[in-house]
């Protein structure tokens, strides 16, 4: 086995958000987590701060000379995510700013893809994700994660679009919001290791029922969602990839990323 404390860390990274808690939940204590931000994971995989990270597709499209996608595991819906929101007090038809979050690539990216595809102009603004300073100063707001699904719950009505649904409609396609990556030049061995790792925990999660309900409990007492939002969440959002998703995010990295090169994975 090769050792990875003389040339690349042990550390995993991870979403700071509920949306890979099936992956990272009491995951086995070889390995440290590095929770953060999507796009903060982005700059710790390159600097080798973590063997391998979930990041945002569009981010892995910008980098991609870089890095190398992992098989099987990514952050997704077939349709509504309920994670990722337009909010606005007026409809989408009437705004005419938006302000955008700083964390996620990826769903900027696909906001302003769907937009254009509207041929309409829009104004944007970005700005860190806190809901209510980002409504005052814009039409509408997009916010992503955790705190996407703590507004609908306090201001449901405001809800003007669902990015998952409107990718749908659109593509008819899956939405893969984040990948996993890792730099070109990890060693596989380890990478591997750390795969199958996150993998396993995938497997417990999905076929057995005490599994799944430590997860959504774990989720709950960082999140503040309900049990019964949190067990219909994670049937909006899933973990797993197969060709049928990988067709969708092959389609938004050439369609909203504008990625030139096919994309490449570790094995």
């Amino acid at each position: 086995m090769i050792d990875m404390s003389e040339t690349w860390t042990s550390t995993l990274g991870r979403v700071a958000f509920i949306n890979c808690d099936p992956l990272y939940h009491d995951l086995n204590s070889t390995w440290n987590v590095l929770s953060a931000p999507p796009s903060w994971l982005t700059g710790h995989v390159l600097r080798r701060d973590c063997i391998l990270a979930p990041i945002p597709a569009a981010d892995y499209a910008k980098h991609a000379d870089e890095l190398v996608l992992l098989p099987d595991i990514g952050i997704g819906s077939q349709g509504e995510v309920g994670s990722v929101l337009l909010f606005g007090a007026v409809p989408l038809s009437s705004m005419k700013t938006i302000a955008l979050p700083s964390d996620s690539a990826t769903s900027v990216a696909l906001l302003k893809h769907l937009i254009s595809k509207q041929g309409r102009n829009m104004k944007y603004v970005s700005t860190g994700p806190d809901y209510e300073s980002m409504m005052a100063m814009a039409d509408g707001a997009l916010l992503i994660g955790d705190r996407a699904l703590e507004a609908a719950r306090e201001f449901p009505e405001m809800v003007q679009m669902d990015l998952g649904t409107a990718w749908m409609e659109q593509e008819g396609l899956p939405m893969i919001f984040g990948v996993f990556v890792a730099r070109k030049d990890t060693p596989l061995e380890p990478l591997q290791e750390a795969h199958a790792a996150l993998l396993d925990n995938l497997e417990s999660f999905e076929s057995q029922g005490m599994k799944r309900e430590l997860v959504i409990q774990w989720s709950m007492e960082k999140s503040g969602l309900t049990h019964a939002r949190l067990d219909q969440y994670y049937g909006e959002v899933f973990n797993r990839l197969n060709q049928h998703h990988l067709d969708g995010l092959f389609r938004f990295l050439d369609s909203a990323c504008a990625m030139e090169n096919q994309p490449q994975f570790a094995w």
